[in-house]
């Protein structure tokens, strides 16, 4: 295996969006994207393995195990607008190959369903925390790169590593159009705070009616798995390594 799909259901979907929600700076695109699948009710389709994923299963107090997995959500507009296609996870590949195969193999499975715009999310890294973070976008094109300037975004100048810079470049190549929303955060913990800037965007952009009162919740999910993959670490555990790393100084 190096990545596979693994499809539960075929949604018929009207001209889906694809978004975007793997971890990456201040994990703004994983809170998200599983706040919306929370509070839209989405429905899991399909998951996806990779040999590029970290190499450990985690378990837990009642012996269960939960292994680095992305998976695929749909989410049908009631109101008869453009349904959703949500891309969830707790890693990315760990190598540039499976980063490639990864985005393209995503991008392929949203394609036969009639995906050809998408939308990745992530945080762009800032020395402190801000009030009010500005938001920068790239996009696949000129006209894309308007409507996301159109939403109150600056244009990013630089380098976008990871899945959500990748799957836009990518996207491009595949005939998707699409945007990169990337919201100022010191990057180092879940920002609730970056990703409620980044929630408020998207959904005036899609016409989105969520509630953002229960981010909260989403973002201490998005902590404690997180912290059991060893991607962050919690007050305790900082806690007692500096205490270690105290005692062995002496």
């Amino acid at each position: 295996m190096v990545c596979m799909i693994e499809t539960y259901e075929k949604p018929e979907l009207n001209d889906p969006v694809l978004i975007e929600g793997l971890p990456g700076i201040g994990f703004v695109a994983n809170i998200a994207v599983l706040h919306l699948i929370r509070e839209l009710k989405a429905v899991r389709f399909a998951e996806v393995h990779s040999s590029a994923f970290q190499d450990l299963t985690v378990t837990t107090e009642t012996g269960n195990t939960r292994s680095p997995l992305n998976e695929l959500y749909y989410v049908k507009n009631k109101s008869g607008g453009r349904d959703l296609i949500l891309w969830h996870g707790n890693t990315q590949a760990l190598t540039t190959f499976g980063q490639y195969e990864l985005c393209g193999r995503v991008l392929d499975e949203a394609k036969e369903m009639g995906c050809r715009y998408l939308i990745t999310l992530g945080g762009f890294k800032t020395d402190e925390a801000k009030q009010v973070p500005q938001i920068f976008s790239a996009a696949t094109d000129v006209e894309t790169l308007n409507e996301a300037m159109a939403l109150g975004t600056k244009i990013m100048v630089g380098q976008i590593f990871g899945v959500a810079g990748l799957l836009v470049g990518l996207g491009k190549l595949k005939g998707f159009k699409g945007f990169a929303l990337l919201v100022e955060t010191p990057g180092t913990q879940p920002d609730e705070g970056a990703t409620r800037a980044a929630l408020t965007v998207l959904s005036k952009f899609l016409g989105l009616s969520t509630d953002l009162s229960r981010l909260e919740a989403a973002t201490g999910e998005t902590t404690k798995m997180l912290e059991s993959f060893g991607l962050i670490r919690s007050f305790n555990q900082e806690k007692k390594k500096e205490e270690q790393t105290f005692r062995w100084s002496i």
